[in-house]
């Protein structure tokens, strides 16, 4: 999916390429082995998907972004760079962005580190902006950890709730992308009742985004997802698609005789194609289209008629590659 060709916004393009030397400054400390590890993510690209959505939502494409406009964009997308070094440390990860990863190359301790050094300077670019950014992204940063704890003490759980699920990917994933619209709605200086409409947009975006992962990690290939599919089930980490396999009386049995441990390659793929089969698929892609049309509803509340059309196709086009 490309983001910005979905949203279709003039000017938002150009804002983009200015938010990345910017990532670059504000991590820079002079220390020349700080600055290989904490630009090296930035280095390796990315899609940029959370300072697009603060680009949007603070200039609707309309006009060219200001100095708080792209600093709200690399703030929420340092907290994003952060997660990831933290993520891979406690995934043991090897490969991020077709690159080594940060742990890989520089060991644990250093990524943790350089991570929390990533969300320090998010943390001041956001104080810069004024108290009510710097309260949400703080706020945030909680929802966050909350999330990955959710996901953590549920790890290997098979009688893991859907209620878990949701309350897990709402904090690891859906609070940026909500805090990434509301942030650029509130520098671009929106009405409150635009800056609360574009902050329901970005948590309906964030829950279809997590949830059409989730799916295309038991469904896509390999090479699709640069990474091994049904890396989730291996470790232990049972999304939608398999807590609803788990719970099909045809499928449940031999899943659950599966599960519950960390899975060898022939075990992973035989639980990959069992939940594939289930009814587990169909049920987690209907509840991404629910969420697709509560993201188009709270774009009503925008009135900038290219932006309410631009949001509303870049959430359609998370589905394009969904089966059914």
């Amino acid at each position: 999916m490309n983001a910005s060709e979905a949203l279709d916004l003039p000017l938002l393009e150009e804002g983009l390429l200015r938010v990345e030397p910017l990532l670059n400054a504000n991590v820079v400390t002079g220390d020349s082995f700080l600055d290989s590890v904490t630009t090296h993510l930035i280095a390796a690209g990315g899609k940029r998907l959370r300072p697009l959505l603060a680009l949007a939502a603070a200039t609707g494409g309309e006009r060219e972004a200001t100095h708080d406009d792209l600093m709200g964009a690399v703030a929420v997308e340092l907290v994003h760079l952060a997660s990831l070094y933290h993520d891979d440390v406690l995934d043991e990860a090897t490969i991020r962005r077709n690159v080594e990863s940060v742990n890989s190359r520089f060991g644990n301790l250093v990524a943790i580190v350089a991570g929390d050094y990533l969300l320090a300077r998010s943390a001041a670019i956001a104080a810069s902006l004024g108290t009510e950014v710097a309260a949400l992204l703080a706020e945030t940063l909680a929802k966050l950890c909350q999330g990955q704890v959710a996901e953590v003490r549920s790890a290997f759980q098979i009688t893991r709730s859907r209620e878990d699920y949701i309350r897990a990917i709402t904090g690891k994933t859906a609070a940026l992308t909500s805090t990434s619209c509301r942030i650029g709605a509130l520098t671009g200086g929106r009405p409150s009742t635009e800056v609360d409409a574009l902050t329901e947009y970005g948590h309906c975006f964030g829950m279809v985004f997590q949830i059409r992962d989730d799916i295309l990690d038991i469904t896509a290939t390999a090479g699709e997802l640069l990474k091994p599919a049904g890396q989730d089930l291996a470790e232990g980490i049972y999304n939608l698609p398999t807590l609803v396999a788990l719970a099909d009386p045809d499928s449940g049995p031999d899943l659950r005789a599966l599960l519950g441990q960390p899975l060898g390659q022939p075990e992973r793929e035989k639980a990959c194609a069992i939940v594939a089969a289930s009814s587990g698929i169909g049920v987690a892609v209907n509840e991404a289209r629910t969420y697709v049309e509560r993201a188009r509803d709270a774009t009503s509340g925008v009135s900038n008629h290219a932006l309410q059309e631009g949001l509303t196709q870049l959430a359609t086009e998370l589905l394009s590659d969904l089966p059914g």
